[in-house]
């Protein structure tokens, strides 16, 4: 595989990201118009009403960290909390606001950095990211920042996946080739197949958790800092996944970290 200059890896990355915001934001589409809408609304609003069993959506304030072109804002946003939807690219934000539709003046868009995020100490009651983590250069600058906005008792979430641990493991490479053949045989989209798709994967190679076994890395390291009580359910797609997903990315199952801060 070629690899990409790391002093050149962020800008790179940013770049691929800026020109993906149509096409991600097409499948955040097509996850509001299926099943997804539902088993992802009910099952982040159970697992916020149970971590707040007082409170009510309109008293409740939540960071969506790289929201994207903006399905769970949107799907949030529904249900009446008060969320806030950060990206780096501007271009996800614009895709998020058009697909959010006449919520879009009920979400709050903010486009900045998810490994320095700009706001005071404190400031939500729940921080929630999806396939987000393994592509960031400095993860654990990510993690101590998304604790540091978390209020006491808030709940932060963190879906994702060792989405490209195949380009490392040759038994993991096998497994993601049988995926694509079960795609193609099922007569479904492959969402590993797309323009620029060769230089996600140069990209991923130089991205640190490509390299680590998760989500064990993510618990030990958010222990290491005392966040607070940490769990991981090991296949939470199980649940959420429409059956196309399952099919395409039945051999690397999305993971769930959740924290309620000490």
């Amino acid at each position: 595989m070629m690899q990409i200059n790391k002093d050149n890896l962020e800008s790179i990355n940013k770049e691929y990201w800026l020109n993906r915001a149509q096409g991600y934001s097409d499948v955040n589409k097509e996850e509001l118009e299926g099943i997804q809408h539902r088993t992802w609304k009910e099952y982040l609003c159970d697992q916020i009403s149970t971590n707040f069993p007082d409170r009510t959506p309109s008293d409740i304030n939540i960071l969506d960290v790289g929201a994207g072109p903006g399905f769970i804002s949107i799907i949030l946003a529904e249900e009446g909390y008060n969320v806030t939807a950060f990206d780096f690219a501007q271009s996800m934000i614009e895709e998020a606001k058009k697909n959010a539709g006449v919520l879009a003046d009920k979400i709050n868009f903010m486009q900045g950095d998810a490994m320095n995020l700009p706001f005071e100490d404190e400031s939500f009651d729940v921080v929630f990211s999806r396939n987000l983590t393994w592509n960031l250069p400095h993860p654990d600058k990510a993690y101590d920042h998304w604790i540091r906005v978390l209020k006491p008792n808030g709940l932060m979430m963190v879906f994702d996946a060792n989405w490209y641990t195949y380009l490392i493991d040759e038994n993991k490479r096998k497994e993601y080739m049988k995926d694509r053949e079960n795609v193609k045989l099922s007569s479904l989209e492959d969402y590993n197949i797309g323009a620029n798709f060769d230089t996600m994967e140069q990209i991923a190679f130089d991205m640190p958790l490509t390299h680590q076994l998760r989500p064990a890395w993510d618990v030990e390291y958010l222990n290491s800092i005392h966040a607070g009580s940490v769990s991981s359910v090991e296949d939470i797609g199980s649940i959420l996944y429409s059956e196309k997903e399952k099919i395409n990315y039945c051999s690397t199952p999305m993971f769930l970290v959740k924290t309620v801060k000490g």
